[in-house]
């Protein structure tokens, strides 16, 4: 049901495509989905990049135990770990790319503060973010429908255009939004920044 709403309402082929494009993920790198929910981006990852290593991780176990049928069923060797965000149970720059779809706009501005500064940690020196989120809209329509969204997420910081600020206050450079989608959700922004 998840996967069906995702795909329909938000764009999810599309974005999901460009910010794997974007990572430019190279031979055997380290990649985290980082709050990989069903598994779809972790698993894009891996067709995409069958030589690089990914691991996907979320706080929720039912969420995860799905994602465990998904990549059984494609037959990808894509390794899934319970924990949080902002409490990376991995050791320092242990990863080349972190990607997040969708994972933000969950959490409080604390939370958000915080899982950037451990992504940071586990990121090598040069390695870099890719985040498809909600983003600061562009149009009055998707200001509207940004609102509405406010009432059911922590979306506020997304749509006030706070994550690139965000992502820099956590220590990364070159910080870009790359891309923009209107959706029947509201503006999906993806970004990209960089560890030193």
């Amino acid at each position: 049901m998840y996967d069906t709403l995702m795909r329909s309402l938000m764009r999810e082929s599309a974005v999901k495509h460009r910010l794997v494009g974007q990572a430019r993920i190279q031979k055997r790198q380290r990649v985290l989905d980082l709050g990989c929910g069903t598994g779809t981006l972790a698993i894009l990852i891996k067709e995409m990049r069958p030589d690089a290593e990914v691991i996907g991780l979320d706080a929720d176990p039912q969420v995860l135990e799905m994602a465990r049928v998904k990549i059984a069923r494609a037959a990808l060797g894509i390794r899934l770990n319970e924990g949080m965000s902002f409490e990376l149970p991995y050791a320092d720059s242990s990863f080349d790319r972190v990607l997040s779809s969708f994972v933000f706009h969950h959490l409080t501005r604390e939370n958000k503060a915080r899982t950037l500064r451990d992504v940071f940690r586990v990121l090598q020196p040069g390695g870099e973010l890719h985040v498809a989120d909600f983003g600061k809209p562009d149009n009055a329509l998707m200001y509207l429908v940004s609102r509405v969204m406010q009432m059911f997420e922590e979306v506020s910081d997304n749509i006030g255009g706070l994550l690139p600020g965000m992502f820099r206050d956590a220590g990364f450079e070159q910080v870009e939004e790359t891309a923009r989608y209107m959706t029947f959700l509201g503006t999906v922004s993806l970004y990209r920044a960089r560890k030193p």
